[in-house]
């Protein structure tokens, strides 16, 4: 058999903590700024985790995460 490809696209936007979860950056925050708040643009900043009902979709497109 040969080896399962990873999603090049998956691969960029999430990484698997080593607790297990999965985690990805925040939307929104890369054009049209000036209509946004400061508050809004600083509570962008970081990382949060993937919804539980998303996991099992994002597990599949990294097979070796």
């Amino acid at each position: 058999m040969p080896k399962m490809k990873t999603k090049s696209g998956a691969k960029k936007r999430f990484k698997v903590r080593a607790s297990g979860g999965i985690k990805r950056s925040q939307a929104f925050k890369r054009h049209i700024l000036t209509k946004k708040t400061t508050k809004s643009k600083r509570q962008l900043r970081g990382m949060t985790a993937v919804h539980a009902a998303d996991e099992k979709l994002i597990r599949a497109m990294l097979p070796y995460a």
